[in-house]
């Protein structure tokens, strides 16, 4: 028993310091306002960045957990076509992401969507671990 603990503090102390940081990802909050009876963000294509996602794939499927219309606009804001408070589609955007970028075994957001066949598998580039996910939206 002494051996195991004694070659187990011997790994410990040979792994890499950043191993037990636990760094958190934050998703941005949006930013916008109500324009009549429009929802404008105008920090979309930075959240949809920061997830290293598509900007399609997201909006679609906020857009559907809202039950609104909507679209990208060339400047790269999203209309909304309704009136929405900010902690809704934050709270959508954080629905997507545990469904479609935090690794359900590690909890880390290094992740990629890969397609095989009419599968779609997320597969983490931290842990290595690959899952099946719902087809996209």
């Amino acid at each position: 028993m002494e051996d195991y603990k004694a070659l187990l503090e011997k790994a410990r102390k040979e792994l890499p310091e950043h191993v037990f940081q636990k760094e958190r990802f934050e998703i941005p909050k949006v930013k916008g306002h109500i324009q009549g009876n429009r929802t404008v963000i105008s920090n979309f294509l930075q959240i949809v960045g920061d997830l290293r996602r598509d900007a399609d794939h997201m909006l679609k499927f906020v857009l559907r957990e809202l039950a609104t219309p909507g679209e990208i606009k060339k400047s790269g804001s999203v209309i909304i076509g309704s009136k929405v408070p900010a902690s809704r589609v934050n709270e959508k955007i954080k629905q997507y992401a545990n469904i479609y970028v935090f690794c359900s075994e590690c909890s880390k957001p290094d992740t990629k969507i890969e397609k095989e066949g009419n599968l779609n598998f997320m597969k983490c580039l931290a842990c290595g671990s690959r899952h099946p996910i719902k087809s996209k939206v």
